[in-house]
């Protein structure tokens, strides 16, 4: 069982930056996908950014150019820059592992953090 730990959440004045850390707690083996999701109160979570183990990077559009993802497999750890937060970017976040492992069957795994909040005022 891969265990997911995100710390970086806070209380940020809109325009500011805050940055976002998730260590897996062991090295996952398989295809990995590394994301950052996100719930504001009462409503559906919502992907933020994905990262694959190439560094391919993909955003939603409404942080597009305002965060970054990034990734250190060494370390098993996976970043989130925000900048230029908006209120409307008040939520908690939460990390996400998706793994594939492509054997004689192909399984896939969905690994959660516990969740940090970020709260953007305006």
């Amino acid at each position: 069982q891969v265990q997911l730990v995100e710390s970086g959440g806070g209380l940020v004045q809109a325009g500011g930056s805050l940055r976002l850390s998730c260590a897996a707690s062991k090295t996952t083996f398989g295809i990995v996908t590394m994301g950052w999701f996100r719930q504001a109160p009462g409503k559906q979570r919502e992907l933020v950014a994905l990262i694959n183990q190439n560094g391919v990077a993909n955003y939603a559009d409404s942080v597009q150019g305002r965060f970054t993802i990034s990734r250190d497999n060494a370390k098993n750890t996976v970043y989130l820059q925000m900048n230029s937060l908006k209120p409307e970017d008040t939520a908690v976040y939460y990390c996400n592992s998706h793994v594939v492992v492509i054997g004689a069957f192909r399984s896939e795994y969905d690994y959660w953090g516990q969740g940090t909040q970020v709260t953007v005022s305006s």
